[in-house]
């Protein structure tokens, strides 16, 4: 940020977190002080050119260019008055439109483009680019010292004829804590914290992603430590009296030094306790047991009610049957030779045929059955349309079934019970946003609700482990 002073520099150090590499614009001082207010012919003003003057380290870099702009045209202007090469402005009007633009425009700006000023941005001139050779930039860091303190210094300068003079190699950390042992409490979770040794008689040995972190600190600054588990394997809340349970606790009451496991930020453990920067980001997510798929032979039936497939079946037959009494009671015209006879067994085929849209084999010629066989056949199609529609919802609410995709999805249901880890940061959050009543968003009441039902021991757990297994059973 080129605008960035001193003041804002030591303030952005004390309040961020890591490691941070400021790069700034610097203008060169004059040495003289007699000197520092004179460019030239132009004197500036001593509230704008003395560094120590409160109003100008409060200027920004943009003012300071404004400032040398302004004096590079007034400078410019009077070049071309001196060289009586000037271009009247009186023909310029910005009422009339068709008023002739102003011929010395391109003269000013190579004018203007040869020229330069020495103000308070320095010299400020212009290369073949169009860019400016005389700018000077300077490279900040901070660095940890051995009181473990942040401050800030050089790292280097660049300018655009020499590059880059000074060096950004990162210094190794000092390694002052050979000697020191440290007891760190932790709290199981897989894949961060895991126990992979247990004998009898010996110390539980442990690892993971935290563990790993830990060992390569332990390498790198020379200290060693010993690791145990919280008493009541919890990562820590606040109690009613104010003091505080699991990790967080014995930290509080000092007895464990450094507490490292898959453990969440928040502003309450803020206020009690120090964290390093996080080193990870993660959103909350729900755990559902994956739906047994199961192979249904009689799928194809689930569109209609076992009522309605018998009706349809019992249809088939009356329909059947009204088409052989028609015919036995009119018989048709059959061709010669054909051995097609107008049988009950041959009216049902035809009629079960034209319903599932094969045809039939039996021709019908009396009026009477066409005009049943006309009805039946707008009867099957409305039937078969419907099915098909209802086969294809059916597929699809079957394969969307008990599908939460997000914790408003969760609140909304009360058909899945759903919990979380006692005194973990999520119970916490939907605890203190439930209770609220002041909270615009209802999810949190209704998460609330069913979280704290029978005083959260019907589905919360002690373990993320514990909900796995209560998940899968």
């Amino acid at each position: 940020n080129e605008e960035i002073n001193d003041v804002d520099v030591q303030e952005l150090v004390r309040r961020s977190i890591g490691r941070l590499t400021i790069i700034r614009q610097t203008f060169p001082v004059p040495q003289n002080i007699s000197q520092r207010c004179f460019r030239g012919n132009h004197r500036i003003s001593s509230s704008l050119c003395d560094p120590k003057d409160p109003f100008s380290q409060s200027m920004e870099i943009s003012n300071l260019y404004i400032y040398d702009t302004v004096l590079l045209l007034a400078n410019a202007f009077h070049k071309k008055l001196e060289d009586r090469k000037w271009h009247s402005m009186a023909s310029l009007t910005c009422i009339r439109k068709n008023s002739k633009p102003w011929q010395g425009g391109r003269s000013m700006l190579e004018t203007i483009k040869k020229g330069g000023v020495n103000g308070l941005t320095g010299e400020l001139e212009f290369a073949e680019n169009g860019g400016n050779p005389n700018v000077h930039f300077e490279i900040l860091g901070t660095n940890y010292g051995e009181d473990l303190g942040r401050g800030i210094r050089k790292l280097g300068c660049w300018n655009p004829i020499t590059g880059l003079n000074g060096s950004l190699t990162d210094r190794k950390l000092e390694n002052n804590m050979r000697g020191v042992v440290l007891r760190v409490v932790t709290v199981l979770e897989e894949p961060f914290v895991m126990v992979s040794e247990n004998v009898l008689g010996k110390p539980k040995k442990y690892q993971g992603f935290s563990i790993d972190v830990l060992e390569a600190l332990a390498t790198y600054l020379g200290f060693k430590y010993e690791i145990y588990v919280a008493p009541d394997h919890k990562y820590g809340s606040p109690q009613d009296d104010g003091s505080w349970n699991g990790l967080i606790g014995e930290l509080v009451f000092k007895r464990a030094d450094i507490g490292i496991s898959a453990l969440t930020i928040t502003p309450d453990r803020e206020n009690v306790v120090d964290f390093t920067t996080r080193y990870m980001d993660y959103s909350v997510g729900v755990l559902l047991r994956k739906a047994e798929k199961t192979v249904d032979m009689f799928a194809c039936l689930a569109p209609f009610d076992l009522s309605l497939w018998a009706c349809i079946a019992g249809t088939v037959l009356l329909v059947g049957l009204l088409v052989y009494l028609l015919n036995w009671l009119n018989p048709p015209r059959l061709q010669m030779g054909s051995m097609t006879s107008t049988t009950l067994y041959n009216s049902m085929w035809f009629v079960y045929g034209s319903f599932v849209q094969q045809g039939g084999e039996v021709p019908y010629t009396t009026l009477a059955t066409r005009l049943m066989m006309g009805a039946w056949w707008l009867f099957a199609l409305i039937v078969i349309s419907s099915y098909t529609a209802n086969l294809a919802a059916f597929l699809t609410i079957t394969r969307i079934e008990n599908s939460i995709q997000s914790l408003q999805d969760l609140s909304r249901q009360t058909d899945i019970p759903y919990g979380t880890v006692l005194d973990s940061a999520v119970y916490e959050h939907v605890r203190v946003k439930g209770m609220n009543p002041f909270e615009r968003d209802s999810m949190y009441s209704q998460m609330w609700r069913m979280i704290n039902r029978s005083n959260g021991s019907e589905n919360n757990v002690l373990e993320s482990t514990a909900g796995i297994q209560k998940v899968l059973v």
